[in-house]
């Protein structure tokens, strides 16, 4: 796919040379090859999120209902696609899983600005807090 620095060639390309039409046609055919590239890609996308997505509301709707083996639909689907977790898989994808839930989580939280303390500050107050008088 072009990268946004190709786009940035090809505008300086065109500018320079804007009397051969030859390479122009040559850049806009370039540039519909990838336009169509990123379609079908996305189309492709779309079509694995809205299987998964399918698959994930009918294992919820199975296990509502009672069904004695609610994950088919899931299991199905991510079979079908190669990512299916198996064994030591398995319990690197929960383990994935759980560290992503707790970073969302602490997104959530406020930030809070750090708390001074140990010997600077306290030093700090030492200095501020302490009056003497100088002999005239």
């Amino acid at each position: 796919m072009t990268q946004r620095s190709e786009f940035d060639d090809i505008r300086a390309h065109i500018t320079a040379e804007a009397g051969h039409a030859g390479d122009l046609l040559r850049i806009a055919r370039e540039l519909l090859d990838d336009l169509e590239q990123a379609r079908m890609r996305e189309a492709s996308l779309r079509n694995y999120y809205l299987a998964l997505l399918t698959a994930s509301r009918a294992t919820v709707a199975a296990n509502e209902a009672g069904d004695a083996e609610p994950l088919t639909f899931l299991e199905h689907e991510l079979a079908k696609n190669g990512q299916l977790p198996v064994g030591e898989e398995a319990a690197r994808v929960l383990a994935d899983a759980k560290t992503a839930q707790a970073l969302v989580a602490a997104l959530d939280q406020p930030v809070r600005e750090p708390r001074r303390m140990g010997p600077a500050s306290s030093r700090l107050r030492r200095c501020v807090s302490v009056h003497r008088s100088l002999p005239h």
